[in-house]
């Protein structure tokens, strides 16, 4: 036999349930009215991408520092020009125009070692890539009663460097005078990126780059074929245009 007194009970929980759960399960183009909160006076739910990237054409120029090489202070000036053909996946050509020097480390390993102290280094000039870039994340901060929205970029591909090294100091043991040596290499790169939206056109980027390459240990002789690997990190910051 039925107990209806209970049927009815959950009949009524059922229904309370109903009313408070259902509105929780929001659409990405659903708002909410934090007039509070936001100047715009919406805030848009999590699921929502604000500030949306398939089908753009974007632009960043800026400049950073150097962050590897034991013997060596350097800066950067990068452009970037990306592409994004889905939401989460695009294209990236960048190019960077480094300059750097011998820094204090160096110069305390001459002057106190006499003749046989020598650091060895290799200085990036320039270089350029191109990368696949990947975008999967996407979030937003509020801070100061304003909303940042930002995304996480990675990157992946390949490039071609410029430098110039002091190997034929070594070969000459540091006696006379002696060239720079320029050397261009192939290898890989890789990036991570956060890039902060001002508005729907302009945004601000943070980016780490990596480039890894191989070349000549600096105590091979010529010709030896005596390789190992190198890497720079570049830290940058850039003001993007969107089109």
């Amino acid at each position: 036999m039925f107990n209806f007194k209970f049927i009815g009970c959950f009949a009524i929980l059922f229904m309370i349930l109903f009313e408070f759960v259902t509105p929780v399960l929001a659409a990405e183009s659903d708002t909410y009215d934090f007039t509070w909160l936001d100047p715009d006076k919406e805030v848009y739910v999590l699921q929502n991408r604000k500030f949306r990237k398939k089908g753009n054409l974007s632009v960043h120029a800026g400049g950073g520092k150097t962050t590897s090489g034991a013997f060596v202070d350097s800066m950067t000036l990068q452009g970037r020009a990306n592409y994004f053909f889905l939401e989460e996946w695009g294209i990236e050509f960048l190019y960077a125009k480094n300059s750097g020097k011998e820094n204090s480390t160096a110069l305390s390993v001459r002057n106190p070692g006499g003749p046989g102290s020598r650091p060895f280094r290799r200085i990036i000039t320039d270089y350029q890539a191109v990368m696949a870039l990947w975008s999967p994340f996407y979030a937003k901060i509020n801070t100061f009663n304003q909303i940042l929205y930002f995304d996480w970029i990675f990157g992946l591909g390949l490039a071609s460097l410029n430098e110039h090294n002091n190997r034929q100091e070594f070969e000459s043991g540091g006696v006379g005078n002696f060239a720079e040596q320029n050397e261009k290499h192939n290898g890989a790169i890789w990036e991570i990126g956060l890039q902060f939206y001002v508005n729907p056109s302009w945004d601000l980027r943070l980016d780490f780059t990596g480039t890894h390459y191989q070349a000549q240990k600096g105590l091979s002789a010529s010709g030896t074929g005596d390789k190992t690997y190198y890497a720079n990190f570049d830290l940058s910051l850039s003001l993007g245009y969107r089109f």
